[in-house]
């Protein structure tokens, strides 16, 4: 295990110089103590690496060094033959292309007696991001933004939120993500760096004038960071439900898995139904799952989504309960 840890750190020291103790602790997972040892092992065995201190120090190895390492270890096997099936965005960028040649001439880099492992696993593990329901978003200006993030060259955008509101503003563009088919601009404004949805940029122009990216910005750590806060300060609307069975079931097939222990900690009543409470987050979607739900579901609570929904079935059965008897009475006449 330790022998592993020590080709990631030499081989992360040789493709990102100048990282700190506590950077290369954070991507091997382990403590700075850990990589204290693991810098005197390495220097020990012979590779010229070297600490220097101040604001822009850190951890390197001497200039125009390189290990002669070609080889992976099973589960680095593993996942360069999994990464066959990247995220079909990338094509959106012209690079799905260009991932499948690379890991082709990757795969013949490999000492030949790997050769036969990675088709091995190839035919055995195949990882399909794209889901079979989820519609494509249409991203129109992702070219623009592609060639803002390579030049740092700043973007005047037009952005419309969750609610419609459109507004304009000029960002840095750090960096784009595909996250489950979805596209998002990493960017930097006056007030740090903002995730912008990539479907809800309409407009998108790149400016003369370029910035400088910050030099101690990490896109994983920051993406990560990101998302756990998001998950942590989305928006709440909460909905006290009464179910049937039937109508429990259908629901949680519409929810995320994650609702999951929310409906088991349901109360369950004698007539078999259950009451629980689910965040859909706004009301619109609440709404429109439950109604999509049909039958065997009550609203408790909050009394605005319940009369919201008895407004809707009033003008359903204005446009669709009186009137079809009439009509069907007006075909059975007879000329």
């Amino acid at each position: 295990m330790r022998a592993d840890r020590l080709v990631s750190l030499m081989m992360l020291l040789q493709t990102r110089p100048r990282r700190t103790a506590g950077e290369l602790a954070r991507e091997l997972q382990v403590s700075e103590r850990t990589i204290h040892r693991d810098l005197d092992a390495l220097s020990r065995s012979g590779v010229p690496v070297y600490a220097t201190r101040g604001s822009t120090g850190g951890v390197a190895l001497v200039d125009g060094w390189r290990t002669q390492l070609t080889g992976l270890t099973r589960a680095e096997l593993h996942a360069l033959a999994a990464m066959g099936g990247a995220p079909g965005g990338l094509g959106a960028l012209g690079l799905s292309g260009p991932l499948r040649s690379g890991l082709v001439k990757l795969a013949a880099a490999l000492p030949a007696l790997q050769q036969p492992a990675l088709e091995y696993a190839r035919q055995r593990l195949h990882v399909d991001a794209a889901s079979f329901f989820a519609e494509k978003e249409d991203v129109p200006h992702l070219g623009a933004l592609r060639d803002a993030t390579w030049q740092n060259r700043r973007v005047s955008l037009t952005y419309r939120d969750f609610d419609g509101k459109r507004s304009r503003r000029v960002v840095d563009p750090y960096a784009l993500v595909l996250k489950a088919e979805r596209w998002y601009l990493v960017a930097g404004t006056d007030a740090g760096p903002r995730v912008y949805r990539g479907a809800r940029i309409e407009a998108a122009r790149l400016r003369s004038e370029t910035f400088e990216r910050p030099a101690r910005f990490d896109l994983l750590a920051f993406w990560t960071d990101w998302c756990a806060r998001f998950a942590e300060q989305r928006a709440s609307y909460e909905v006290t439900l009464r179910l049937t069975q039937e109508a429990e079931a259908t629901l949680r097939r519409m929810r995320p898995g994650a609702d999951a222990p929310r409906f088991d900690a349901g109360t369950k009543a004698r007539d078999g139904r259950r009451t629980v409470t689910v965040d859909f987050e706004r009301q619109s979607i609440a709404l429109a799952q439950v109604l999509e739900t049909g039958r065997g579901v009550e609203v408790v609570a909050p009394l605005a989504l319940r009369a919201r929904l008895v407004d809707l079935a009033r003008g359903v059965l204005a446009a669709h309960g009186e009137a079809a008897p009439a009509r069907r009475r007006a075909r059975a006449t007879p000329p």
